[in-house]
């Protein structure tokens, strides 16, 4: 059984729906990238696995437990954690006081977490005192991700982990992913650097208008001519 399984999932805002019948479904050693042209439902696929979003139609399974529809905090203790694109930091609180937050749900000590992000983002370490607001891009999108990690999740959920930064803090944060999965946390990103994502993805998604237009390997949506042509800025 997958560990994150969404079939026909519909949702919306206002009663309009934005997806129209979205299906994910990765495994739990697996990074999945959802990829499209803008308005194609990309974040809300993932804003209505995370509860913030009502689901009207579909059902999502994590874990091997129903979660539709199911409240952020609840979520958050049954292993799922969430870094949206914006406002993803607290400004005025440091490095460490950040990572401190993420640590919200536990009763017990959690230092050794806090070791383990610095591990994977060294350069936080050296600057854990400094407020969050005074660090560059993608030093905060550390911080971010840093954050969601203090609650242990088997699954992270990143919605456009490198959008605005530089080439370099993107091919970081894309090694600082890579890393995360390897210790065993399953990720679900939306990445608009679709090429490079799906260049290390073990699963790829790619959403048109709210629905399913291409699903399989990352290196089977690589060499697909059609996904190049359409949602890659080329092809042969």
């Amino acid at each position: 059984m997958p560990l994150l399984e969404m079939s026909d999932i519909h949702a919306g805002y206002g009663g309009a729906n934005i997806l129209n019948g979205v299906s994910i479904a990765i495994e739990a050693d697996e990074i999945g990238v959802i990829v499209g042209p803008n308005g194609a439902g990309k974040s809300t696929s993932l804003k209505a696995l995370f509860g913030l979003l009502k689901v009207s139609e579909g059902a999502i399974v994590f874990d091997g437990e129903t979660i539709t529809n199911a409240v952020p905090e609840t979520l958050v203790r049954k292993g799922l954690s969430f870094v949206p694109q914006e406002y993803n930091v607290f400004p005025t609180l440091s490095v460490e006081e950040n990572l401190e937050m993420g640590a919200y749900v536990r009763r017990d000590s959690f230092r050794h977490l806090i070791d383990m992000v610095y591990g994977f983002f060294p350069p936080l370490k050296e600057k854990r005192r400094q407020p969050a607001g005074e660090l560059s891009g993608g030093q905060r999108q550390m911080v971010a991700i840093g954050r969601a990690l203090m609650s242990e999740p088997k699954l992270l959920l990143l919605d456009e982990p490198t959008a605005g930064l530089s080439p370099r803090y993107m091919g970081e944060i894309f090694e600082r992913i890579l890393a995360v999965n390897a210790s065993g946390v399953g990720i679900l990103m939306v990445e608009q650097n679709a090429r490079q994502a799906l260049g290390f993805a073990h699963r790829g998604f790619v959403l048109a208008n709210g629905q399913n237009r291409f699903t399989g390997t990352g290196a089977e949506l690589l060499a697909d001519p059609e996904v190049a042509k359409s949602f890659l800025g080329g092809g042969d």
